[in-house]
């Protein structure tokens, strides 16, 4: 079991959270509390940077749908970046990848929002 590391930095389109570890049952809770600390204005980005996430249990798939609401109620907007292979095979079987955007890295999560703006 890897220990969760949740790193959060601003860009100018919106905070990006680098997820690394496990997010499972005992560590979900963990990424709901440091959402919860931020600050995610209406028209913003927020950003989740998958590329150091080891494993994601049912529980973590939860708490990334949370932390989606959680944004679109605030006005904002949430998205993927670099989703391991072995968890985008799982949002794609069930059906999460039609649900959430999903880029290769934050960088192109960010510039992509940039120009949409």
């Amino acid at each position: 079991m890897n220990p969760l590391t949740i790193t959060a930095r601003a860009t100018a389109t919106g905070p990006v959270l680098e997820i690394t570890g496990d997010l499972d049952y005992a560590t979900a809770p963990e990424l709901r509390r440091a959402v919860d600390g931020l600050a995610v204005a209406a028209g913003q980005l927020l950003v989740l940077d998958l590329a150091g996430l080891d494993f994601c249990d049912s529980s973590g798939i939860s708490a990334l749908l949370s932390v989606r609401s959680l944004a679109i109620e605030h006005g904002g907007a949430m998205t993927l970046a670099a989703v391991p292979a072995n968890t985008a095979r799982i949002l794609g079987i069930i059906g999460l990848d039609q649900v959430f955007t999903i880029h290769p890295d934050a960088t192109t999560a960010t510039a992509h929002d940039s120009a949409a703006s």
